[in-house]
C-alpha cells in the first residue's frame, strides 16, 4: 500500500487556500475556525486533502465504480421530508457526489467515525469496533444485492429519534426558532451563529431570482420574499454564495417557509478521478450533478430540490435543512454513550450506503448490482478498507495539526 505523503504547514495551507479560492471572506474565515476545533471537523472542511493523501491501493482503486457521496461522514446522514410527505433517514449532503470506486465511500465514512471518536466520547478501541459493524453492514448489503430504506415504523435508537423529532415537530415551533415576529410578520433571525445580514444588492438579487422562479411555478404566491439572510451552516461549502429565504409559503406567519439557495461547487474529487482515467458522465453544470446524483440514490425524493441559475452560478434550491435533522456526536453522548446503541447506528449508515449505491447501480457507467454483490463476495478489500481508514485517520490528524500550527 502507498504511504501519503507527509502533511506539511506550508504545503497545507497552500491546498486549502488554492481550494477555497474566492470564497467570500467572513464566512471563510469561520470555516478556518471551525477546522482548528477537533480532525474531525477538519476532516469535514478539508475533504479535498483526504483524496489527495487517499493510497493507491488496487483495492479502494480498482473497485467497482458506483455513484458516490465523496464527502461521506457520519453528520452526512439525516432525516428529511420527503415529496411524498413521509420522513426518511438518508445520506443528505451531496455536493462531492461523483463517479467514482465504491469503497471510497466506505473509507471516508469509516475515516470519520475514527477521527470523531472525541466527539463521540467514544475510545479508540470502541470507534475501531463501531468501523468494523459498519463495514460488514455495508458488505452485507451489498451481497443481499437489493436496495432498501430505513422506514420510521422499524427504525430504532438514535435514527428512530430523529424521525419522531422531525415528524413531530410543528412549522410554527421551527419558524419561532428561525426567524423574530412582530405584528403578525416574520424577519430572519441575524445572530452571527446561523445567518448573516444580506446588504441590499445580495437582497436585490435574491428577489429578482426568486421572482422568476416563481412564475415557472403553479403557486408563485408561495415564493414571494419576505426576508433574505446569508447562511451560515456546515463546514465543507462555508464561504461559497449562500443565502436562507424566508417566503410567503402557505401564509403568514406560521404558514410561512425557510428556504435553502446555495451554490454548487466542483466536485473535490475530480482531479484524482481525472488522474485513475474514470471519466464522468456530462451534467448541464454542477448544480444538476448534485441535483441528478441525490435523486438517483435517496430512496424518495427531497420534498423541494431544484438546479437553478442564480446571477450565473449555478446553485441548489431546496427547502432549508436544519443542522437539529442530522447525525451529530452529541446525540449518543446524550443518550447515556452506550456502545450498543452507536454501533446501531454505524450498521445503519453502512446499510444506507450500499442501498443507496445498489440503488444508482447501472445507471451512467455505474457498476450492476452483480458487479457490487460480486466484489462485496471477496475479503481482502474489507481489511485493506480497515487498513486505509486507519492510515487515513492518522494522516487527517498530522494535517490538522499542520494546518492549527499555520497562520491563514
Amino acid at each position: 500500500m502507498t504511504t501519503p505523503p507527509k502533511a506539511t504547514a506550508p504545503s497545507i495551507v497552500d491546498a486549502i487556500r488554492r481550494q477555497n479560492a474566492g470564497r467570500e471572506a467572513e464566512r471563510l474565515a469561520l470555516k478556518y475556525a471551525k477546522m482548528k476545533e477537533s480532525p474531525f471537523v477538519f476532516l469535514r472542511g478539508a475533504c479535498h486533502l483526504f483524496y489527495d493523501a487517499l493510497p493507491d491501493t488496487p483495492a479502494l482503486a480498482e473497485a467497482p465504480l458506483a455513484w458516490c457521496c465523496g464527502d461521506l461522514h457520519f453528520e452526512n446522514f439525516g432525516s428529511y421530508k420527503a415529496d411524498n410527505g413521509l420522513v426518511y433517514f438518508d445520506i443528505n449532503d451531496y455536493d462531492e457526489a461523483a463517479l467514482a470506486p465504491c469503497a471510497w465511500d466506505i473509507v471516508r465514512l469509516l475515516t470519520s467515525i475514527r477521527c470523531g471518536a472525541g466527539a463521540l466520547n467514544a475510545t479508540d478501541a470502541e470507534a475501531l469496533a463501531v468501523s468494523r459493524d459498519c463495514l460488514a453492514a455495508y458488505r452485507d448489503a451489498l451481497l443481499r444485492g437489493k436496495p432498501l430504506w430505513v422506514e420510521r415504523d422499524t427504525a430504532g435508537g438514535l435514527v428512530r429519534e430523529l424521525l419522531d423529532a422531525l415528524r413531530e415537530r410543528s412549522r410554527a415551533e421551527f419558524l419561532d426558532r428561525r426567524t423574530t415576529r412582530s405584528a403578525g410578520r416574520r424577519r430572519l433571525k441575524v445572530d452571527g451563529i446561523k445567518a448573516l445580514p444580506a446588504d441590499d444588492a445580495q437582497r436585490r438579487q435574491v428577489v429578482d431570482f426568486m421572482d422568476g422562479f416563481a412564475a415557472a411555478q403553479p403557486t408563485p404566491g408561495f415564493f414571494k420574499v419576505l426576508d433574505v439572510a446569508r447562511r451560515i451552516a456546515g463546514t465543507g461549502s462555508l464561504g461559497v454564495v449562500r443565502y436562507v429565504v424566508l417566503v410567503e409559503g402557505k401564509g403568514s406567519p406560521d404558514g410561512n417557509y425557510l428556504l435553502d439557495l446555495k451554490e454548487a461547487k466542483p466536485s473535490a474529487l475530480a482531479p484524482h478521478l481525472h488522474r485513475l482515467g474514470i471519466a464522468q458522465p456530462h451534467a448541464a453544470d454542477e448544480a444538476q450533478r448534485v441535483v441528478g446524483v441525490q435523486k438517483r440514490l435517496q430512496a424518495v425524493d427531497h420534498a423541494f430540490l431544484f438546479a437553478v441559475d442564480f446571477t450565473g452560478l449555478p446553485c441548489i434550491l431546496k427547502r432549508l435543512q436544519p443542522a437539529e435533522d442530522r447525525v451529530a456526536g452529541d446525540d449518543w453522548k446524550k443518550s447515556g454513550h452506550k456502545l450498543d446503541r452507536l454501533r446501531d447506528l454505524a450498521a445503519t449508515m453502512g446499510r444506507i450506503l450500499a442501498w443507496d449505491q445498489l440503488r444508482a447501480s447501472g445507471r451512467s457507467g455505474a457498476a450492476s448490482a452483480d458487479e457490487l454483490a460480486a466484489f462485496a463476495q471477496g475479503a481482502a478489500w474489507c481489511d485493506a478498507v480497515l487498513e486505509t481508514a486507519g492510515i487515513m485517520t492518522k494522516e487527517t490528524e498530522i494535517q490538522w495539526k499542520a494546518f492549527c500550527q499555520a497562520k491563514l
